[in-house]
């Protein structure tokens, strides 16, 4: 063993898995999963780094406020980043199952993202107004695309490399790491000139983060699996719309997962109340990236050992928790609370449970499903997620301009169902 693949050993020891056993792998992959498992957390680390510091709950806003665009053309962001990664993907992954390896399609998302950023970026400096605000929505479009991208083939790729039960940490550790870093990206936000000037250099960092992680997921060793036949992604997508009635455990999940989205969505609602409570709205930026950064570093690690050993539970132990933070955000609301502190405190709860979420939804699926299934499940749940996305996106932005209080509201019930239909969902983890 050479002296790279021994560190390599020891890296994956502290961080991963003692176990050297396979239970889902074959004999090729699992020999290769040390080194995969590396590559895959330094190019998770690099890309959930990307997000963060291109984030449209957060960010894009800023430098939507930057630029002079209309408040309508903020509103649609959340919505168009979240579900314009999800609405392609039972296209794509019909796509994407006709070849036999799609690590490549990691690294074309990554790509992608990179250029969109840089294009987002662009677009900042040299326009303004109106003008800015389209220019950025449409960007915003090309840019969840190429997630979409990523997304699918991530969960595929994962699960032909890493084995069941080691999974969930690893997406932990790559956001507790990825935390940490945005922290100090965050910190020094508040040694900038400007408010555009922050906002441009998080979108530069966030562009060479994704073109970092592109060459990482380069390196991963993958190796033949499955592939679908030559039917048109079409008659795939429609084939695969009919696993919602033959796995009935697979169209409960599609339920809570569409019921939880609301742990997404509330967040720029309280973004909005401590902005309108900020003495200096930079100020708040900066306050939140770092919040952002902190709740990933001490959730992420935790959230993943808990996803690998009850996805179930933890599903259902998250929803109770989002029912709770939108209950309070709109009892806050409701009394006028004129602190910006209450709002950050609960922006920062809400983003750690998210991460629970996040982590729950993505190791329940890939444990779910196998080979080709994967692909599909993935698919079929991320294009449905899409289309809710968009549909309750919008929806809770057109009531939000009556009442804020009124969509925490709507929020809180939707968490509240997703938690009582968590218990119909069946056991899926090595350690359930």
């Amino acid at each position: 063993m050479t002296h790279f693949s021994k560190w390599v050993a020891r890296f994956h020891n502290r961080i991963g898995s003692n176990s050297s056993k396979c239970n889902e792998l074959d004999d090729n992959a699992c020999q290769a999963q040390n080194g995969n498992y590396l590559l895959f957390v330094v190019s998770l680390v690099l890309s959930k780094i990307a997000d963060s510091l291109a984030s449209a709950k957060v960010v894009l806003p800023w430098l939507m406020a930057t630029t002079g665009a209309p408040i309508f053309l903020t509103s649609l962001l959340v919505p168009i980043r979240e579900s314009g990664a999800m609405l392609p993907q039972i296209v794509l992954g019909a796509h994407i199952r006709r070849q036999a390896t799609r690590k490549q399609y990691l690294v074309y998302g990554a790509v992608l993202q990179a250029i969109a950023v840089l294009a987002l970026l662009f677009a900042a400096i040299s326009l303004s107004g109106t003008v800015a605000g389209i220019a950025i929505v449409v960007l915003t479009i090309l840019f969840s695309l190429a997630r979409a991208i990523s997304s699918i083939a991530n969960k595929d790729v994962m699960g032909k490399t890493i084995d069941k039960s080691k999974r969930g940490k690893l997406s932990g550790t790559a956001a507790s790491i990825a935390g940490a870093i945005t922290i100090v990206f965050g910190g020094a936000l508040y040694l900038r000139s400007s408010e555009q000037d922050g906002s441009i250099t998080l979108l530069a960092l966030a562009a060479v983060c994704f073109l970092l992680s592109a060459f990482s997921c380069a390196l991963i060793k993958e190796y033949d699996g499955d592939k679908s036949d030559d039917k048109s992604a079409l008659d795939v997508a429609k084939n695969n719309l009919k696993l919602l009635k033959q796995d009935i455990g697979f169209a409960r999940f599609v339920w809570v997962r569409s019921l939880m989205i609301s742990s997404g969505l509330a967040a720029p609602y309280l973004v909005l109340m401590a902005e309108q409570q900020a003495s200096s709205s930079y100020v708040s930026l900066a306050s939140l990236i770092v919040l952002g950064g902190i709740a990933s570093l001490i959730s992420g690690r935790i959230w993943g050992k808990l996803a690998d050993k009850n996805s179930k539970g933890l599903m259902a132990f998250t929803a109770s928790l989002n029912t709770i933070i939108c209950l309070l955000s709109a009892l806050f609301i409701w009394f006028e609370v004129d602190s910006i502190y209450p709002y950050l405190a609960l922006f920062f709860v809400l983003l750690v449970v998210h991460e629970g979420v996040r982590q729950a939804r993505k190791t329940y699926l890939v444990d779910m499903a196998g080979g080709n299934k994967r692909t599909d499940y993935v698919s079929v749940s991320n294009s449905l997620i899409g289309v809710v996305l968009l549909l309750i996106g919008l929806l809770s932005g057109a009531l939000a301009q009556f009442s804020i209080f009124a969509v925490m509201l709507a929020f809180a019930l939707f968490s509240g169902i997703a938690f009582a239909l968590s218990f119909s969902l069946k056991n899926v983890s090595k350690k359930d």
